[in-house]
């Protein structure tokens, strides 16, 4: 029996040992769950702990009405449920505040929000425990009356302090208003979603929760020593100058598998909501001004220097490049002459076609400046050689076609500047009848500005697909 009782302890002995996971949702009442039916089941939180499953515990610590400014009208601060979160020692914090801080009564605290919101992570950070903490960005309001939860004050003033406090305290910080700002029918009273959205909430949570993680790569140790970084929405930016020109590389909190990284081609920073989803999600964005070169040999071979750059310091191989307007020019022209460096294309209103804009031979008159722009950096000295010119994209399907990527395309199909129809129609045509991989959207009625879309799901979407194969 002795024999028997030894053996039974040495078996325990040899079985892996896992600590369950504990997560604090603190926030107000969408963490709570106000509104919906059974929210002890269906609130965010409670859902989040029905995806994740036994390896995790999932309290909701949310309390209605309260908000993160310590002089708002209702502190979370003095709430027993901070400190039970405290008292938790949790390994994950989810902090969603900072929606009735927009209210009118309110707002006049707002300057006060940065440095409330450092001692509220500080107060966790200094646990035992040493959790991860999550910021969440403050969900839209689709309510019209300015003295309550205000939208235009959530966008200008709350999230944007939010962004900078996560660039300070190098905290993770997750873009929820994008995710909602479409979806108004998922939100009755106009602030609170349903048991629908709350799952938008449990899914984002769970992917980011459970993503492959790197935290020792840094790229920027490997980028030129004279560099100034800043916050990009929240995440740090190096800015630096390599061969001659004005490079940008923004690093993730952390790295996903593989290191996979976006290439701005051109207006870095416009729409970014597609870029921000990406970093969250372990993804680099870069970007290195050729303007205006408008994807001549010159930039072309600067593009290549900066490839070079960018994966001897440990990038991937095969990058997704992003181009909007002529941005779509200088992606796809380098991604003709290096088919093998591309895991896949998204461009957006792209100009495919140079003679089309801005040479104006066709729905549209020239630009003038930017068409003598062309020609010099073409090294074109009449129109007559400009009509005949082969060097846009839409002359380069067969060496776009065949490095095997997958191609997005938005476009609007009442665009103003760049006629669709000579641009991405037949670019899309082109590259269906060599059998492509091509993506279009069209937006119905919409015209060239603005860009992307406000929930840039489908974006992110083909992205992490097309990032799948990247080595």
């Amino acid at each position: 029996m002795k024999m028997f009782a030894a053996s039974f302890l040495l078996l325990l002995c040899t079985i892996p040992c896992f600590a369950i996971k504990k997560i604090a949702c603190i926030g107000a009442s969408i963490t709570y769950g106000h509104g919906i039916d059974q929210r002890e089941r269906n609130s965010f939180p409670a859902q989040l702990q029905q995806l994740l499953g036994s390896g995790y515990e999932v309290a909701n610590y949310g309390v209605s009405g309260t908000t993160l400014l310590r002089k708002g009208d209702r502190p979370y601060w003095n709430t027993p449920q901070y400190q039970a979160a405290l008292a938790s020692l949790p390994d994950i914090v989810v902090i969603d505040l900072g929606g009735n801080d927009s209210k009118l009564v309110n707002r006049v605290q707002v300057a006060d929000l940065e440095q409330d919101y450092a001692a509220f992570i500080q107060s966790f950070r200094q646990l035992s425990s040493r959790p991860r903490i999550v910021l969440l960005l403050a969900i839209p309001s689709f309510l019209t009356d300015t003295s309550q939860i205000n939208d235009r004050v959530i966008v200008k003033e709350i999230n944007p302090r939010i962004q900078r406090v996560a660039f300070a305290e190098q905290v993770e910080v997750l873009d929820m208003h994008s995710l909602f700002v479409d979806q108004a029918s998922l939100m009755p009273d106009k602030i609170h979603p349903t048991a629908i959205g709350a799952t938008i909430f449990a899914k984002r949570l769970q992917e980011l929760i459970t993503a492959e993680r790197d935290l020792q790569f840094d790229v920027f140790s490997h980028l030129p020593e004279q560099r100034k970084i800043s916050s990009f929405h929240g995440y740090p930016c190096a800015d630096f100058s390599y061969a001659r020109r004005g490079c940008k590389v923004v690093k993730p909190k952390w790295t996903a598998r593989n290191k996979p990284w976006v290439w701005r081609a051109r207006f870095w920073g416009h729409e970014p909501q597609a870029d921000i989803a990406l970093l969250e999600r372990g993804f680099h964005i870069v970007y290195c001004d050729v303007a205006e070169l408008l994807g001549n040999t010159e930039a072309i071979n600067t593009w290549n220097s900066f490839y070079d750059l960018l994966t001897k310091a440990g990038l991937a191989r095969r990058t997704i490049l992003e181009g909007m307007s002529r941005g779509g020019v200088y992606a796809f022209n380098w991604a003709a002459a290096n088919p093998k460096r591309v895991a896949g294309v998204y461009v957006d209103n792209p100009v495919l076609d140079l003679t089309s804009w801005p040479g104006g031979l066709g729905r549209y008159a020239a630009w003038p400046k930017e068409k003598e722009l062309f020609k010099a950096d073409y090294g074109l000295k009449s129109d007559e050689e400009m009509k005949a010119f082969k060097g846009s994209p839409i002359d380069k399907v067969k060496q776009i076609v065949k490095g095997h990527y997958p191609i997005f395309i938005l476009c609007a199909d009442a665009d103003e500047a760049v006629a669709p129809e000579e641009n991405t129609i037949l670019f899309e045509q082109k590259v269906k009848a060599v059998k492509g991989d091509i993506t279009v959207i069209y937006k119905p009625g919409a015209k060239h500005h603005p860009h992307s879309l406000p929930n840039p799901t489908p974006i992110v979407d083909f992205i992490l697909k097309a990032a799948k194969g990247i080595r």
